[in-house]
C-alpha cells in the first residue's frame, strides 16, 4: 500500500493546508491536513505528496470519518521518495492530496456484534485507528506488532483489554515476541473477520497461520505495505 507513483498533473492543484503535526517518535509523525470536501470510509487511503514534487505515496487515513480534518500516519523512510520531504514540511504549508480510495473497509452487511481481529505491524495500525474512532461500537481485538514499545503509536486510543502490543526487541509490550507468535499461541474464533495491515512478510505468515487454524479465506482481508 505504500508504493510511490507519479503525480498526475491535475493532482498538483489539489493542495491541502497542513493544520498540525504531532511527532510520535524521531521518525514517525501524524500530519493533520485540511479535509475540504473529501469524504471517505474508514480503511481507505489517500495519495499524498509534497506540493512541488513529482511523486505521491499511498497512506491509510488515520482520522475518523466524522472528523473535520484529515490525518495520516507517516514514518520517514531513509532515501524514500516522499516521506523525507513530508517530514520537512511545517504547519501552514501544503501537501498534494488525491481522492480517498480502497476497499479495506468494514462490511456493512455483517451483524452488529460481529467479532473482528485487527492485526498490524508498525504504521500498518493506521486504518485500525480510523476504524476504532469512526465506529466505537465495533467488537474488536487489535494485535500490534512492533520492535520497541515507543512504536505503540497513541495506544491510549484503544481500550486496554482490546489492544495487545507485541514487542520483538524489548519487553515493554503485553507480549514479548512477534505478532505471529502471539497468534499461534492465542487463536481466535474461526467465525471472526480478520483484517491484516503491514509488511508483506507478516501478512503472508498470518494468512498461513489462520488457514492452519481453520479460518476461511473469505474472513481474511489484507492491505499490504511494501
Amino acid at each position: 500500500m505504500q508504493k510511490e507513483v507519479p503525480t498526475a498533473n491535475k493532482i498538483k492543484t489539489d493542495l491541502h493546508e497542513i493544520l498540525d503535526i504531532r511527532h510520535l517518535t524521531d521518525s514517525t509523525f501524524v500530519m493533520r491536513i485540511e479535509k475540504k470536501d473529501l469524504e471517505f470510509e474508514a480503511g481507505q487511503h489517500v495519495c499524498v505528496g509534497p506540493p512541488n514534487g513529482i511523486h505521491t505515496r499511498e497512506y491509510s487515513i488515520y482520522s475518523a470519518e466524522q472528523d473535520d480534518s484529515l490525518e495520516i500516519l507517516v514514518k520517514e523512510v531513509e532515501n524514500g521518495l516522499v516521506s523525507p520531504s513530508l517530514k520537512k514540511l511545517k504547519k501552514g504549508g501544503y501537501v498534494v492530496v488525491e481522492e480517498p480510495v480502497g476497499y479495506f473497509t468494514i462490511n456493512k452487511d455483517l451483524p452488529k456484534d460481529q467479532e473482528y481481529v485487527f492485526i498490524a505491524s508498525g504504521t500498518g495500525i493506521s486504518p485500525f485507528h480510523s476504524f476504532v474512532i469512526s465506529k466505537p461500537e465495533l467488537n474488536y481485538t487489535l494485535l500490534h506488532g512492533v520492535r520497541e514499545g515507543e512504536e505503540a503509536y497513541e495506544a491510549d486510543t484503544y481500550e486496554a483489554d482490546r489492544y495487545v502490543l507485541c514487542t520483538s526487541r524489548d519487553k515493554t509490550g503485553k507480549y514479548n515476541g512477534r505478532v505471529t507468535d502471539y497468534l499461534k499461541k492465542n487463536p481466535f474464533s474461526k467465525t471472526a473477520h480478520y483484517y491484516l495491515c503491514g509488511n508483506c512478510n507478516m501478512i503472508h505468515d498470518v494468512y498461513d497461520i489462520l488457514e492452519e487454524q481453520g479460518v476461511s479465506t473469505d474472513n481474511i482481508h489484507a492491505e499490504v505495505y511494501f
